[in-house]
């Protein structure tokens, strides 16, 4: 069985999310055979490259004043810190994420895209030290286990796994995703938001219940 998770490295929610499902999978009794696959969802492609302070954009973007987005931002701390993750209420920042998702892309391909994903949300939420900094990335590329030489190619060549991001956003849009996390089991089932590890169970368990099994066509020998 397989598990498709939308989500974007600028979202808390879905760092609160992936240790929710994780949780309910770790407690599933197929768990062996069920694949996670990460896909790519920007919240804001037009967000600029240039780091920025998370509170006064949420106070922007939400018409909130800044009292009222450093509360919700402790608000999410406190969901965070109760599945057992580190998070910085204040001090974080948020820049455009595409090249996190580039990259992702070809952790994949190397198998290392679950320890990739990790290290961003670490650094993004748990950190003192910006996610978005110059060379950043490359660094927690190699603490995930890449080449950081390869790593470095990606992001500098614009074209690298652009076409990949944007067709998990295409897929994702296709399948009426508007927001993240969004989680897609064998693309018949689908659970939208960090919703608590209970949801999540009942979610796995109705699609492994319900999942189509090929029988298996017997050979006949050729005269």
């Amino acid at each position: 069985m397989r598990v498709e998770v939308w989500s974007d490295i600028n979202c808390p929610w879905c760092y609160i999310g992936k240790a929710r499902f994780e949780r309910a999978l770790e407690a599933f009794p197929h768990r062996e055979e069920v694949e996670v696959v990460h896909r790519s969802f920007e919240l804001d492609p037009r967000a600029p490259r240039e780091a920025r302070p998370v509170v006064p954009l949420l106070a922007a973007k939400y018409r909130m004043s800044l009292a009222e987005a450093e509360a919700a931002e402790a608000r999410i701390a406190e969901n965070a810190h109760g599945e057992g993750l580190p998070y910085l209420s204040g001090g974080r920042d948020a820049a455009n994420s595409f090249d996190m998702h580039r990259l992702l892309h070809f952790a994949k391909e190397h198998g290392r895209q679950g320890q990739l994903l990790d290290a961003l949300y670490r650094a993004n939420f748990a950190e003192e030290r910006s996610a978005f900094e110059e060379g950043r990335l490359v660094e927690l590329a190699v603490e995930a286990g890449l080449d950081g030489e390869a790593a470095a190619a990606v992001l500098a060549d614009p074209d690298a796994y652009a076409e990949a991001v944007r067709e998990d956003e295409t897929t994702a849009s296709a399948m009426g995703a508007t927001g993240v996390p969004f989680f897609v089991l064998d693309r018949r089932l689908g659970v939208s938001g960090a919703q608590p590890a209970e949801t999540f169970t009942r979610a796995l368990e109705q699609a492994w219940e319900s999942r189509v099994t090929v029988p298996l066509t017997p050979l006949t020998r050729q005269q």
